[in-house]
C-alpha cells in the first residue's frame, strides 16, 4: 500500500469529509437504528393530531415512572414529572443534579402537522352529495390532498357539556373520506392555472356521503340521513359541530421505503420525526446532570400563537412554579438554560436540486442537522445561534459520537421558513436548531432516513445525560 502524498495528509488534516451513516456505523449499529424506527412508526400511527400525541406521550411517560406535575411540591434529584397545557402540549421533565438556578436543558419540539380542519359549520349538501366544508391548517400544497383517502380525527363537546372523541377512518372496515378531484379528458382549463389557481383552499370539500333520507317531505335529505347516522351513533347533532375540533388526515400507516427499507414514508414527520426521539430521550433519563425538559408544543405551523403554542407563556410558566420550587426565579433558571430546538430541515431532493446550495444542504443518512437559522430573505424572523453555543454543541456530539451534519432551510431569497428557536431564544436561552432532514416535507407523506432518526435520538440523549 503506498504512502498519503503531503497533499493528501494535509486534506485529511484540514477538509471536511462527511460520509453516509451506513459507511460509519456498524450493522449491529444499522439493526439498531432500525429497531428503533420500529417504535417511532408505530408513535406516528397513533398520534395524528396534536391531541392524540400528547396522550400517547403520557401514556409512555406513565409507563416510566412519570408523574403530574404539583406546583406547590418540592421535587429531587430523579423525579419524573409531566404538565399537560390543554390536551394539546405537554411538557416532560426529570430533576437533575444540579439546582434549577444553574439552568436546565431543553428540547422544544412540535406535534401539529398541516391538515385539512373542518370549519364550524361543516356539514351541507350539493347535487346530492354530502360534504364538508374545511379550513386548511398550516402550509400545503392543496393539490396533494386530493383524491387522497382521509380520516377523521377530533374531539366534539356536546350542547350538554359532554366530550367526545372521534376517530373515523383508520381501521380497515371504516369508511374513509375524499377530496375529488377534475378528470383529465376534461380538465382544458383547470391545467392553464397556476396551482394555486387550479386548486382553491375553498374547494378542499369533502366528500362523506350520497345516499338520501327517504321522505318526500323534507329537502336536503343526504344531509339529514348523514346526521341521522351520526346521531345514532355519537349521539350529537348538527350544531355541535360549532364545538368541535375535527382534523381530516391522511388515513395511511407509517411503511418502510426502499428495498433495502432505509426509510420511512409517512404522514407528520414535520415534526413527529424530532417529538419522539426528544420524548424518548427524556423517558429514559434517570437523573441528569442539569434537569431535562422536552417540550411537546401545538400551533407551530401557525406561527405557535395560541395558548398551547409556544408564543404563549405556559412554558415559562412552568419555569417560573419549577424555580420558585427551588427558592429561585424562572429569570435566572432560563439566563443560565440551554436549548435544541427539535425540529426538520429539508432534505437534498435529486429531484430538485436547485433549490438548495449543495455546500449547505443536509442529506438523508448523514445524521441529525444542525441549522444555526431559518427564517427567509435577509435572516428575518428566526434565532441565529452563536458561534459559541454551536461550538459547544459540535463538541459535545463530536465527543458522544453522534453523527451530525449542517443544513440551512433552501438559497438565500428562495423561501425560508421557520421553528420554535426564536420563542425560546427571546426568553434568555441559548438555542439552535436540532432535527431531521426530511424529503416532500409539508406533504400527506413525507419520507426520513432512519439512521437519521436515531441520529436525533442519540443527539438529544447526549444533550441530557452528558456535561458539555
Amino acid at each position: 500500500m503506498s504512502e498519503k502524498t503531503p497533499g493528501e495528509i494535509l486534506k485529511d488534516k484540514l477538509i471536511m469529509n462527511k460520509k453516509h451513516a451506513g459507511l460509519i456505523l456498524e450493522d449491529a449499529q444499522i439493526n439498531e437504528s432500525f429497531a428503533f424506527c420500529e417504535q417511532y412508526k408505530a408513535f406516528l400511527d397513533n398520534a395524528k393530531t396534536e391531541r392524540e400525541a400528547v396522550n400517547e406521550a403520557v401514556r409512555l411517560a406513565k409507563q416510566k415512572g412519570f408523574a403530574e406535575f404539583e406546583r406547590d411540591k418540592k421535587y429531587s434529584p430523579g423525579d419524573k414529572i409531566y404538565c399537560v397545557n390543554r390536551g394539546k402540549s405537554v411538557i416532560l421533565a426529570v430533576i437533575g443534579q444540579a439546582p434549577a438556578n444553574e439552568g436546565v436543558r431543553i428540547a422544544a419540539a412540535h406535534i401539529d402537522s398541516p391538515r385539512l380542519d373542518l370549519k364550524p359549520n361543516p356539514l351541507y349538501e350539493d347535487s346530492e352529495f354530502a360534504m364538508f366544508k374545511t379550513h386548511y391548517y398550516g402550509g400545503i400544497k392543496k393539490y396533494q390532498w386530493v383524491t387522497l383517502p382521509l380520516a377523521l380525527h377530533g374531539t366534539v363537546i356536546k350542547k350538554d357539556g359532554t366530550q367526545l372523541d372521534i376517530v373515523i377512518g383508520e381501521d380497515a372496515d371504516d369508511p374513509c373520506f375524499v377530496v375529488t378531484d377534475l378528470l383529465p379528458h376534461l380538465s382544458a382549463e383547470q391545467n392553464k392555472k397556476t396551482l394555486a389557481e387550479a386548486f382553491k383552499g375553498e374547494s378542499l370539500n369533502i366528500l362523506i356521503g350520497s345516499l338520501p333520507f327517504k321522505d318526500d317531505k323534507v329537502s336536503e335529505r343526504v344531509k339529514l340521513n348523514i346526521m341521522r347516522l351520526l346521531n345514532e351513533k355519537y349521539g350529537f347533532t348538527e350544531s355541535d359541530f360549532i364545538s368541535a375540533e375535527i382534523e381530516a388526515v391522511p388515513r395511511h400507516k407509517a411503511s418502510d421505503i426502499g428495498f433495502d427499507r432505509s426509510m420511512i414514508g409517512a404522514y407528520g414527520h414535520d415534526d413527529r420525526v424530532c417529538a419522539y426521539p426528544a420524548l424518548r430521550a427524556v423517558l429514559d433519563c434517570e437523573t441528569p446532570p442539569f434537569t431535562a425538559v422536552t417540550i411537546l408544543a401545538d400551533k407551530e405551523e401557525v406561527g405557535s400563537d395560541g395558548n398551547t403554542g409556544l408564543h404563549s407563556r405556559f412554558f415559562q410558566s412552568f419555569i417560573n412554579d419549577l424555580a420558585l420550587s427551588q427558592g429561585t426565579h424562572g429569570y435566572r433558571v432560563l439566563g443560565r438554560s440551554l436549548c435544541l430546538s427539535a425540529d426538520v430541515n429539508v432534505g437534498h431532493d435529486p429531484n430538485y436540486p436547485d433549490v438548495l446550495e449543495k455546500n449547505n444542504a443536509a442529506r438523508l443518512g448523514y445524521g441529525a442537522v444542525i441549522t444555526k437559522y431559518t427564517g427567509s430573505r435577509g435572516k428575518s424572523d428566526t434565532s441565529d445561534a452563536s458561534a459559541e453555543y454551536v461550538g459547544r454543541i459540535r463538541k459535545l456530539f463530536e465527543d458522544a459520537g453522534v453523527l451530525w451534519q449542517t443544513g440551512e432551510l433552501g438559497r438565500v431569497d428562495m423561501g425560508g421558513g421557520g421553528t420554535v428557536a426564536k420563542y425560546i431564544a427571546n426568553l434568555d436561552v441559548d438555542t439552535v436548531d436540532i432535527g431531521v432532514p426530511v424529503l416532500s416535507m409539508h406533504s400527506p407523506f413525507e419520507v426520513v432516513s432512519k439512521l437519521d432518526v436515531k441520529a436525533a435520538y442519540d443527539a438529544f440523549a447526549a444533550f441530557y445525560g452528558r456535561l458539555f
